[in-house]
């Protein structure tokens, strides 16, 4: 449009067009763009059941037994290895003992000893509130990340010796990891129930378990909606030595 003194001056017609009319041709035009995306998505397949959801798990599951299997070569591997060294090696007795307890700290070998094991769990399935607690929230029916870490960090910090969760020892570099509900350790994939095992003291890993307030806040929940929870104490049991692979950008020497 001129916006110059020169431009004619009158009455500008203008095209109306009826609501219903524009409304209407708007809706089916949407509707053409959801059958069209709806067609390119499932390329002929039905959305709702169409198995390629399920590869992504599937594929999960596939490397994480792979990855059990590579564990257990690893392990053997290792003890040959070490079979080897102890033949060969020409070291003194004094040596021999400092390797040993090297490898015991770095959770390397086998560990035998009293021990304590707590199992967590999630809730029910159709669990509700007791009585005095709120409603939960898909959220408060579920085994958190930080609820598995407040466990290990309780039993270390009540002088465990070793600690393994569910099948796997943990060393200084194990990150406990989880995905929804699902646990992946190590390269591997758990479901609950969790079972976390420590070596120790048993009635200091349990009075750890009592001080920890983030334990004490995870019992809240036990409490309310029925979260698993359960604390065992076994007079001997004998932990696997971690049988993965360690990689280190940086460390110290330990004193």
């Amino acid at each position: 449009m001129s916006n110059s003194a020169d431009s004619p001056r009158g009455p500008v017609r203008r095209t109306f067009r009826h609501p219903v009319r524009v409304l209407t041709a708007a809706v089916f035009a949407l509707a053409g763009l959801i059958f069209v995306t709806s067609a390119n998505t499932a390329k002929g397949t039905n959305i709702r059941t169409d198995s390629s959801l399920l590869k992504l798990s599937d594929l999960i599951q596939q490397r994480s037994g792979k990855n059990a299997h590579l564990d257990e070569t690893n392990a053997t591997a290792r003890e040959d290895i070490d079979a080897l060294v102890r033949r060969d090696h020409g070291g003194t007795e004094a040596q021999d003992a400092r390797l040993k307890e090297l490898a015991r700290a770095a959770g390397t070998t086998k560990l035998s000893g009293r021990s304590v094991s707590v199992t967590l769990n999630d809730a029910p399935l159709g669990a509700t509130a007791n009585p005095g607690y709120p409603d939960p929230q898909p959220n408060d029916l579920v085994i958190h990340q930080q609820d598995l870490q407040a466990v290990v960090n309780a039993l270390w910090q009540g002088g465990a010796q070793g600690i393994q969760v569910m099948d796997q020892r943990l060393i200084s570099t194990s990150a406990v990891r989880c995905v929804g509900n699902t646990l992946i350790l190590q390269g591997r994939v758990y479901s609950p129930p969790y079972k976390i095992t420590a070596v120790g003291d048993p009635a200091a890993l349990k009075q750890a378990l009592d001080d920890s307030p983030a334990i004490n806040n995870y019992l809240l929940y036990v409490k309310a909606y029925g979260l698993g929870w359960k604390v065992d104490e076994q007079k001997a049991v004998t932990l696997p030595g971690y049988s993965g692979t360690v990689d280190l950008h940086y460390a110290e020497p330990a004193k």
